[in-house]
This record gives C-alpha cells, sequence and structure tokens, in this order.
C-alpha cells in the first residue's frame, strides 16, 4: 500500500512540474524503452539562451574551496567522467571546452562550452547559436550526486561566464530535457529565455523530429542526416542582462 502511494504523490509531482503533456511523454518514452529493450526512444528538449553575467553568482569568498580547471583533451581526469570515452574525444575534436571542479583534489563535477555549432551526441541534430561570435553553446553540465545541494553548480558557471565574457559571448544557448525538472530550475535562476523545443523519437537507425522552430519536421534514415537548428539571440535585450549582472545565489 506505501508502495502505491508512493508512485501516485510521484506521478502528481510529475503533473505538477511537467503538465500533462509532458508527463505522458515521459511514460511513453518509459514503456516503450521497456517494450523495445531500447531500440525505441523518445526525447523532447527545451531549447534556452541565458545571458552572460559580468558579475559573480557567489557572493565574495563563497566557494573558493572548489577548484575550477580548464582541461585539455587527454587529461587523465575524463577517465572519471561518467560518459562514453568516444562522445568525450567527439566533443574535443568539435572544438569543445570542459571546465571541470574540484574540491581537495576530487573530481565533483563539470561544464562544457563551444564557440561554434554542436553536434549533439544522444540524438542526431546539430545547433548553431547565432549571432557567430556573439553567441555560444554549453552543455552537459553535471555535479556528482553528494555536492549537488553545494556550490558546485554556480562555481561552475561563474568559470564559465568568465571564460565566455573572455571570448566577448553574450548568451550561452543550450538544450534542456524537458524531463529533467532539477536542472530547468536551476537554468531559470540563471535568467534563461525560451527559445523554443524538439521532440525526437528515435526507432533504431530512424529518427523523427518535430520542433517549434525551423526546421519544424526531419526525417533521418541515417546517421549522416540530421536537422539543424539555428538558436538566434539577436534582439533578446540588454533588460535581463542587466538584471542578471546581480548574484542571485547565497
Amino acid at each position: 500500500m506505501a508502495s502505491i502511494t508512493a508512485r501516485k504523490n510521484a506521478f502528481n509531482q510529475m503533473l505538477e512540474q511537467w503538465g500533462w503533456f509532458n508527463t505522458g511523454l515521459f511514460v511513453l518514452n518509459r514503456l516503450l524503452a521497456i517494450i523495445s529493450k531500447g531500440s525505441l526512444r523518445l526525447y523532447k528538449y527545451n531549447l534556452i539562451a541565458q545571458p552572460v553575467a559580468k558579475v559573480s553568482l557567489l557572493p565574495p569568498g563563497r566557494g573558493r574551496k572548489i577548484e575550477i580547471r580548464l582541461i585539455q583533451p587527454h587529461d587523465e581526469i575524463t577517465r572519471q567522467f561518467p560518459r562514453p570515452a568516444a562522445a568525450i574525444q567527439a566533443r574535443f575534436e568539435q572544438g569543445a571546452k570542459c571546465l571541470v571542479a574540484f574540491k581537495d583534489g576530487q573530481f565533483i563535477g563539470f561544464l562544457w562550452l563551444l564557440l561554434g555549432s554542436y553536434q549533439e551526441d544522444e540524438v542526431r541534430a546539430r545547433f548553431t547559436p547565432l549571432p557567430l561570435n556573439q553567441a555560444a553553446w554549453d552543455f552537459d553540465v553535471y555535479v556528482v550526486p553528494d555536492f549537488r545541494l553545494g556550490l558546485t553548480f554556480p562555481r561552475l558557471w561563474d568559470e564559465a561566464n568568465r571564460f565566455l565574457t573572455g571570448n566577448d559571448i553574450l548568451w550561452s544557448c543550450s538544450r534542456i530535457s524537458a524531463f529533467n525538472a532539477g536542472s530547468l530550475g536551476a537554468h531559470a535562476r540563471l535568467g534563461t529565455v525560451s527559445l523554443g523545443n524538439a521532440i525526437f523519437f528515435c526507432a533504431g537507425r530512424w529518427q523523427v523530429t518535430f520542433a517549434s522552430i525551423p526546421p519544424y519536421f526531419h526525417l533521418s534514415l541515417n546517421p549522416e542526416s540530421f536537422p539543424q537548428f539555428c538558436l538566434n539571440t539577436q534582439g533578446l535585450g540588454r533588460t535581463l542582462s542587466t538584471e542578471h549582472d546581480k548574484p542571485t545565489m547565497e
């Protein structure tokens, strides 16, 4: 009885956070994965942009015990990443930069940045932040579970903002799973703006994409075919950026 109550409460929480449509997609994805033993998959991404902050998210002195380091492609720390080695290599080959967080020498998280188009490694898609030289792409922000309630996330973003500012970047675009309420909430506190969404249905080598922005629909029958999304931050305005230039995390 307690198990049934717990499941009911979890379902009601999903409804409250995601709404009926996203909850339905999440349940459908779980069913498809079970029935097909993983060959059928469903993803929904929220496409967002956030202004690059010019000041620290943390008050002076907070989080200083967390060291953030920009690593090189062959750094041995990548062996501790909970990601496939092939995916990590492909990211570096695209020119992506990886900021890694350490505490007392222990790996506790990372954040990836790319000053250009990003070839997604979860589905077949390419994302291009615009205008060129003013917008970048951030992806796969990961914090070790034991440190997720601490200051690792804002420390990573403080260093990311410094890196982006040093490259004259005004906005950073990304995609976040519509089923990841924690990540959506954390990014929302950074002042994100919605640019659209996209749904990917993958069946073996086939992939069908529906999106709220061009190209709207795409059918891919092989790895060489994929939709390309241009995420334009032009005209988003300076108001959000000005508001975001204030520390928002305690």
